[in-house]
C-alpha cells in the first residue's frame, strides 16, 4: 500500500469532527471505497463508540476520509463523522 499523507485541512477536520489519525488510516486500508466528486475516493469504516458526543450518546462513530490516490502516495482532503 501506497504511504498516507494526511493534509493539514484533513487534520483540522478530525480535530473538529471526532475522529482521530489512526481512524483515518483503518477507514483507509479497511473500510470500503466509494467513488466521489473530482475523481477522489470517499472511504468508509464503522467503529464502535459506546459514548457522548456533543450531547448525544452514540454507539457507532462512522469515519469517512475523502483521498486522492496519487502515483507515489494517498492523500486525505478531509475527513467526514457520522454518529449513530
Amino acid at each position: 500500500m501506497k504511504p498516507i499523507r494526511i493534509s493539514n485541512h484533513a487534520l483540522e477536520q478530525c480535530h473538529e469532527r471526532g475522529a482521530t489519525e489512526d481512524e483515518v488510516r483503518v477507514a483507509i486500508t479497511q473500510g470500503s471505497r466509494e467513488p466521489a466528486k473530482k475523481g477522489r475516493w470517499l472511504c468508509r469504516f464503522n467503529f464502535p463508540y459506546e459514548r457522548e458526543w456533543k450531547g448525544g450518546f452514540y454507539a457507532m462513530k462512522q469515519v469517512a476520509p475523502v483521498i486522492v490516490e496519487e502515483d507515489t502516495e494517498i492523500v486525505v482532503v478531509t475527513v467526514y463523522t457520522y454518529f449513530f
